[in-house]
């Protein structure tokens, strides 16, 4: 089967229409790279962490190693360190319960985590049922001196923020940055490795006229657990030589548009429940936004009206894209000439291939409705241990099939029609009605259940579970 390109002719000036990836450059690669020019970066924490998980507990390179923490400093300084030790990462979210926790290490195969304190009893909830060899705790203030220990303090003692847990054998995170970076082994990447850079090339090269190395400003209110903030904002961010201002709780508005008074910021990405809550607070528009060169959203469908009103506030056009953690992330994006919000997700970037195509895997005409398929550099391989659900999702001429139906232009720009999979979308986060059901059938009382999503104007979609309960008598 043959794709047509037509976004080929309407690309961002300066953006080739086929990119030359070195299958050498992996992240770690992307690291040492970026701290030869900008030696200010986090790498000598980045090692003695990577040190301290070679030399201290003895991990070797393809064991896996899952992180379990909020936007904090000590995040990326410790996924630095496990990708120069050759450790798989398994991002984990930092509200998950113990059962959803419990599901993700055993798939994963993780037996060493990171973990944020405030989140440790979480873990302590079902340690007994876990193989856990590793628990490395870190706490909010590990970064801030005699600052942190009094924040610390409060945190756990005054305002009793820190829920209790009991956990053996656990190791402080300082103790990790405090092992000396001559200790750290280079660990050779080969071509088996997955951990390449592919995604960040294509994005770079469609912002080739915007991004000015060595001098961005990203504000990072979006959680590092989720591949958008990791690649998009993360990677990328430190691939430029730029600052990611990293925002722990978005969801004290108030703070946060106190945080953004404070920084000339260049680029901003958010999903849309993220900027509707900015805009429905008075303060905003105390926010000096002339610096900001660009800003994204995706994640979840945005609003016209979301759009619109961000356009009014700040000047600039809110740009969506498009991806899927499958696609690492990206496959869409918007270019940034455009004068105001299309409501399209944009258009395909370099090396990426979209077919439109009906149930019987027929493409369609353009501007027709149809599953979206995508291949690329940047698609998975497959599904960690689940080869039926690999051949299911890629095909033959590795064509991956992403369930969301959409539609091309002319032009060659996206629109996302609708989802041929039944997850509901909440403030860009994927909730499976089989997994609620499942839960929600554990009741004793409950026989039977069916769970929908709903429009929301706050989160995009919510959750409404129909029951029938057994006869009380």
């Amino acid at each position: 089967m043959r794709t047509k390109k037509p976004w080929l002719r309407h690309y961002p000036e300066g953006t080739p229409s086929l990119l030359e990836f070195d299958p050498r450059r992996t992240l770690v690669t992307l690291l040492n790279e970026s701290e030869k020019k900008y030696p200010d970066h986090l790498a000598q924490d980045s090692r003695s962490v990577a040190a301290y998980l070679q030399n201290v507990l003895g991990l070797k390179k393809g064991e896996r190693i899952a992180m379990m923490m909020p936007n904090l400093l000590q995040y990326p300084v410790a996924i630095f360190a496990a990708l120069r030790a050759g450790l798989i990462v398994v991002n984990v979210n930092p509200l998950y319960t113990p059962r959803e926790l419990k599901h993700q290490l055993q798939d994963s195969g993780a037996k060493t985590i990171i973990i944020f304190e405030n989140s440790a009893h979480v873990l302590s909830a079902i340690n007994d049922d876990l193989e856990m060899e590793h628990v490395i705790i870190t706490k909010i203030g590990d970064y801030l001196g005699i600052k942190g220990r009094l924040m610390n303090f409060v945190v756990k003692y005054v305002k009793r923020m820190v829920p209790s847990y009991r956990l053996k054998n656990t190791i402080p995170f300082k103790a990790a940055l405090q092992r000396p970076v001559a200790d750290f082994n280079e660990v050779q990447i080969t071509l088996d490795d997955l951990a390449l850079t592919a995604n960040i090339e294509q994005l770079k090269s469609m912002l080739n006229d915007v991004v000015e190395e060595g001098s961005e400003i990203w504000i990072n209110a979006l959680p590092m657990y989720h591949i958008y903030s990791l690649v998009v904002l993360v990677f990328s961010g430190y691939d430029a030589g730029g600052l990611n201002v990293l925002v722990t709780n978005p969801r004290d508005t108030k703070g946060f548009v106190n945080e953004l008074k404070k920084w000339p910021f260049t680029f901003f990405n958010g999903v849309n429940t993220l900027y509707e809550s900015l805009l429905n607070h008075p303060d905003i528009v105390n926010v000096d936004f002339s610096t900001m060169k660009l800003s994204g959203t995706g994640g979840s469908a945005c609003r016209q009206s979301t759009a619109e009103r961000w356009q009014e506030l700040t000047g600039k056009v809110l740009l969506e894209g498009y991806g899927l953690s499958e696609t690492s992330p990206s496959v869409t994006v918007s270019p940034n000439y455009l004068t105001e919000f299309n409501g399209t997700v944009g258009m395909p970037i370099p090396n990426t291939e979209i077919s439109i195509r009906d149930d019987d895997d027929n493409e369609v005409a353009l501007g027709e409705p149809g599953e979206i398929c995508v291949r690329g550099p940047q698609v998975m391989k497959g599904y960690w241990g689940n080869e039926e659900a690999t051949s299911e999702a890629i095909d033959e001429d590795d064509f991956f099939k992403t369930g969301d139906i959409g539609s091309l232009d002319k032009k060659g720009f996206l629109s996302i029609v609708d989802r041929k999979k039944d997850m509901i979308l909440v403030s860009g986060f994927n909730v499976y009605p089989n997994e609620i059901e499942n839960v929600v059938s554990m009741h004793p009382d409950i026989i039977e259940t069916a769970c929908i999503g709903l429009p929301n104007k706050r989160t995009g979609e919510s959750v409404k579970i129909y029951v029938v309960k057994s006869n009380p008598s």
